[in-house]
Parts: C-alpha cells; sequence; structure tokens
C-alpha cells in the first residue's frame, strides 16, 4: 500500500485523524500502511472515497495505466 501512505502525508494528516474519520483503530491503519494487514474491498473504496485517489493509486502509489 505504497500510495496509501504517500497521500496520507502529502496531505499533513497523522494516522490518529484518518483512523477517527474511517472508524478504525489507527493501529490498524498502520498495518495496512506497512503491508502488515490487507484491507478489505470495503475499506479500500473507503480509503479511496476518503483521499479522492483511485484504489490503484492506494496499492502502487501510482495511477493505473494501460500497456
Amino acid at each position: 500500500m505504497k500510495g496509501l501512505r504517500m497521500v496520507r502525508k502529502e496531505r499533513n494528516l497523522n494516522q490518529l485523524k484518518v483512523a477517527m474519520d474511517l472508524n478504525i483503530s489507527r493501529e490498524a491503519l498502520s498495518y495496512y500502511e506497512n503491508g502488515k494487514r490487507e484491507p478489505s474491498l470495503a475499506m479500500l473504496n473507503k480509503l479511496s472515497a476518503y483521499f479522492n485517489v483511485s484504489i490503484d493509486f492506494l496499492i502502487n502509489g501510482e495511477e493505473f495505466k494501460k500497456k
């Protein structure tokens, strides 16, 4: 989840603020960012809507590109 941490830091948000807004624990968000836990599809959708970025960006740190 390269893009998750990147977009959070770009917007100067701390883990606690994002976690509270999404009604999850700060630890869960940390696990998502560090790759220790994979978010469900529903959580990916919430994160995508919260940050207004694609799920591809959250996972890869870049937008999807056709080859």
